[in-house]
C-alpha cells in the first residue's frame, strides 16, 4: 500500500472515529444540560454543584456509550483499568468544564439562566477536546500492531488461493 493510501485509510479511521465519539458526545452532552437545567429550575441546588451532578451523570452515560459503541472494537482486557482511567480523565474534564462555569458564576457574577447554560455549554467544549485526546490515547487503547497483524495474517491464511494467472 502507498503512503498516501495508507494516510487515506488512517484519515478514514479517524473520521468515523470523530463521528461515532461526536454522537454519544452529543447525546452525553443533551443528558448533561437536561439534567442540570432540571435541577436548576426544580431545586435550590447551587449552580456548580447541580452542574457538576449533571456532568456526573453524562459521564456515567458516556462510558457506556464510548465502550459499546464508539470503541467496541478495541481492546477489552483490563475492564478494571480502562474504568479508572475513564473516570480519571473524565474527573479532570469535570474540573475543566465546572471550573469555566465556576469562574464565570462567581469569578464573574454572571449567574442568569443565559450566562450558566453559555458558560456550561462553552465549557464542556473545551473539556470534550481533552477528553477526546484522553480517551483515545489512554482508556480505549487500539490493539497492539503484533495482534492487529496477526488477525489480518490468520484472515489471509484462510483464503482459498487464487488461480495463477496465465500467460499464453
Amino acid at each position: 500500500m502507498s503512503e498516501r493510501a495508507a494516510l487515506r485509510v488512517r484519515l478514514d479511521r479517524l473520521a468515523r472515529e470523530v463521528a461515532k465519539f461526536g454522537a454519544v458526545g452529543a447525546m452525553g452532552l443533551l443528558v448533561n444540560m437536561v439534567v442540570f437545567n432540571l435541577l436548576r429550575h426544580t431545586t435550590e441546588i447551587p449552580v456548580v454543584r447541580a452542574s457538576l451532578l449533571a456532568t456526573f451523570i453524562a459521564i456515567l452515560f458516556n462510558y457506556v456509550g464510548f465502550r459499546y459503541f464508539t470503541y467496541r472494537d478495541r481492546e477489552k482486557s483490563g475492564r478494571t483499568k480502562e474504568l479508572t482511567l475513564f473516570l480519571l480523565f473524565s474527573a479532570a474534564g469535570a474540573v475543566i468544564e465546572n471550573g469555566i462555569l465556576y469562574t464565570a458564576t462567581y469569578g464573574f457574577g454572571w449567574d442568569g439562566q443565559l450566562q450558566s447554560n453559555f458558560f456550561k455549554f462553552f465549557g464542556i467544549g473545551v473539556a470534550t477536546l481533552f477528553r477526546f485526546w484522553s480517551y483515545r490515547t489512554w482508556v480505549f487503547r487500539a490493539l497492539p500492531a503484533r495482534e492487529a497483524v496477526q488477525t489480518a495474517e490468520s484472515f489471509l491464511e484462510h483464503r482459498e488461493p487464487a488461480a495463477p494467472d496465465r500467460v499464453g
